[in-house]
C-alpha cells in the first residue's frame, strides 16, 4: 500500500480550489496582500505539486494599495474548466471586489479582470445543463446568481441556497451537478478551531437544498487531532473514477492554545459516498495514496543565485509589483533590493521572499549593504509581527523584534565591514535560555515552554560557524497571536538605501 504525507501543498497555501483536465490537476490557493496573487499548482497523481504560475501576476491585473491591511487583498479563489477554458474568480477584499480571468493553459497568460457585480466573497462558478452560469458566494449567507462569465453582469437577481447548519461564518461554498443532484458543500464554524464542512443537495436550482442528516460531514473540532481548522474543502473525480477533496488546515505545535506559524496548508483526503452523500475523509499527516502512477517533479533547488532575467514564480512581495525598487539587471548575479519605507512596520516597505513550507529550516542569504544602507533577512508574519537580522554593510549586525505595539533591538554584535552571511534557524526543538540575549545560557530547572518552534538569528563567520546572537520564541509569530489569514514568508529586505543579495536559500533541517 503506498502512502503519501500531508500537507501536499506546505505552507502558506489556503482555500485550495481544483479542477481536473485529462490527467492532470490544477489548484488554485490564496494569497491575500502578497503578489503575484492566487498561485496556480500542478499535478497528476494528486499528491505531488508543483507550482506553474499565477493568474493575477502583472500590474494590470493586481496592484494593492498601500492602504490594503495584512490577510486582505486577495481572497478564495474558485478554479474550474468549461468550454476549453480554464476560469477563476476570486474577491480582492478592500480594492477591486470580485473579478473573474480566463486563460487556455494555468500557466498562463490570464485575461485582463472582468468585474463581477455580486457583493461578499468567496465567489464559485457552475454551469447547468444548457449553459447557463450560476456564481454562488458567502455575503452573510450563501446566494447564487445566474451571471453572464464574459461581461461579469447579472442575470437576474441572487436567491438564497443554503447557509449550513446555524454555525457562524458559513462560507467558501462550491456547488456541483453530479449525478441527478445539485451539491452544495460549505465550511462554517470560522476558519479557527471550529472549522467544519457541511454538505446539503436538491434536485434543481436554486433549491430547495435538504442538509446531510448528519453535518457536519468532516471537522476535527474539540480533539487532539495533529491536523486542526480543517475546511474550505473542493471536490474531484480521479480518472480512475475515485473521489478526492482538497481543504485546508493546520498543524499547531506548543502548549494550550497550540499555536501554528505555517499558515493553512493544503491537505488531501479521500471522498465516499454514502446513499447520494459525498464523506470526506479521514485528514491524517500520513495516509493511503490514490491509486494513480505516481508522478514526481524535479526536485526544485533550495537556494537562487539570481542568475535569471526574472525571478521563479515562488518568490513574492508585499501589495505591488515594483521593478524600479526590485532589480536583477543592476548587479550581475544579484538581487538589488532599493528601499521604499524606513521599516518593515510599514504597509510601504520593500520585502522579497519565499512562504516557509517546513516546521524545521534554515535560511540564509549574502548580503553586501551600500554604504548608508540597511539590509537584511527576516520571517513575517505581517507588519506587527516578525523577527529580523539586519546589517547597514559598515559592521554593525542587529536582531529586532516586533510583537504587536513593542519593538525591541534584542542583540547587537559589531563585525567587520563588508559583506555578510545572515541565517535564521527555525526548531521546533523548543529548548529557550532564560535570556534570548544569551543564547548559549541553559534554561533553569522546570522553565515550561509553549512555544511552537525556537528561531536562532544570527550571521555566519567566513569559517562557516553560526554565530547566534537571539533565540526567539516562534508563538509570537502564529495566527494565534496575531491573528489574520496568512503564515511566514521568509525573505529579503531593505529599509534603507539599497542592499544586494549574491544569494538566498530555504531548506529543510
Amino acid at each position: 500500500m503506498a502512502l503519501f504525507d500531508n500537507p501536499v501543498i506546505p505552507g502558506f497555501s489556503p482555500d485550495p480550489s481544483i479542477c481536473r483536465v485529462g490527467d492532470d490537476y490544477y489548484v488554485a490557493t490564496s494569497s491575500f496582500e502578497y503578489v503575484p496573487g492566487v498561485p496556480l499548482w500542478h499535478s497528476r497523481d494528486l499528491v505531488n505539486w508543483r507550482l506553474i504560475g499565477h493568474a493575477l501576476d502583472r500590474p494590470g491585473q493586481l496592484e494593492l494599495p498601500e492602504s490594503v491591511p495584512a490577510s486582505c487583498g486577495v481572497y478564495a479563489p474558485t478554479l474550474r474548466h468549461h468550454d476549453g477554458l480554464f476560469w477563476m474568480i476570486t474577491t480582492v477584499v478592500t480594492d477591486a471586489g470580485t473579478v473573474l480571468v480566463t486563460a487556455k493553459d494555468p500557466a498562463g497568460p490570464w485575461s485582463d479582470p472582468v468585474p463581477v457585480g455580486i457583493p461578499g466573497i468567496d465567489p464559485d462558478l457552475a454551469w447547468d445543463e444548457d449553459g447557463t452560469c450560476w456564481c454562488v458566494y458567502s455575503d452573510d449567507g450563501i446566494h447564487g446568481v445566474r451571471i453572464d462569465p464574459e461581461t461579469g453582469r447579472a442575470l437576474g437577481e441572487p436567491v438564497a441556497l443554503w447557509s449550513g447548519t446555524g454555525l457562524q461564518y458559513p462560507e467558501g461554498p462550491h456547488l456541483y451537478r453530479i449525478g441527478d443532484w445539485w451539491y452544495l458543500l460549505l465550511s462554517e464554524g470560522g476558519t479557527e478551531r471550529g472549522h467544519a464542512l457541511s454538505v446539503a443537495r436538491a434536485r434543481s436550482l436554486p433549491g430547495p437544498f435538504e442538509p446531510h442528516p448528519d453535518n457536519p460531514v468532516l471537522s476535527h473540532r474539540s480533539t487532539g487531532h495533529p491536523v486542526q481548522n480543517i475546511g474550505h474543502g473542493d471536490l474531484v473525480q480521479a480518472q480512475d473514477d475515485t473521489w478526492w477533496m482538497v481543504l485546508l488546515g493546520t498543524r499547531p505545535r506548543g502548549d494550550t492554545p497550540k499555536y501554528h506559524g505555517l499558515g493553512r496548508e493544503t491537505f488531501l483526503a479521500p471522498v465516499r459516498w454514502e446513499d447520494g452523500w459525498p464523506l470526506p475523509g479521514p485528514v491524517d499527516l500520513r495516509a493511503e495514496a490514490p491509486t494513480l502512477s505516481p508522478h514526481p517533479w524535479p526536485e526544485e533547488t533550495d537556494r537562487d543565485d539570481f542568475d535569471s532575467p526574472a525571478l521563479a514564480p515562488r518568490w513574492v512581495s508585499l501589495r505591488r509589483h515594483d521593478p524600479a525598487a526590485v532589480r536583477l539587471d543592476e548587479r550581475p548575479g544579484h538581487l538589488v533590493l532599493h528601499a521604499r519605507a524606513d521599516s518593515l512596520d510599514s504597509p510601504g516597505a520593500l520585502f522579497v521572499g519565499r512562504r516557509q513550507q517546513d516546521p524545521d529550516c534554515t535560511a540564509r542569504t549574502r548580503v553586501d549593504v551600500a554604504p548608508g544602507g540597511l539590509g537584511g533577512l527576516v520571517v513575517r508574519l505581517d507588519e506587527a509581527h516578525h523577527y529580523r537580522v539586519e546589517t547597514d554593510g559598515a559592521g554593525t549586525v542587529h536582531v529586532v523584534a516586533r510583537i504587536g505595539p513593542l519593538c525591541h533591538s534584542v542583540a547587537e554584535r559589531t563585525v567587520e565591514p563588508g559583506p555578510l552571511t545572515l541565517r535564521i534557524d527555525v526548531t521546533t526543538d523548543v529548548t529557550l535560555p532564560p535570556s534570548v540575549t544569551d543564547p548559549q545560557a541553559a534554561a533553569p530547572p522546570g522553565l515550561r515552554i509553549g512555544a511552537p518552534d525556537t528561531l536562532h538569528l544570527g550571521y555566519e563567520t567566513e569559517g562557516g560557524d553560526f554565530e547566534i546572537l537571539a533565540a526567539l520564541d516562534g508563538r509570537y509569530l502564529t495566527t494565534e497571536v496575531a491573528g489574520g489569514f496568512t503564515g511566514r514568508v521568509v525573505g529579503m529586505y531593505a529599509t534603507r538605501g539599497s542592499a544586494a543579495f549574491d544569494w538566498f536559500g530555504l531548506r529543510p533541517a
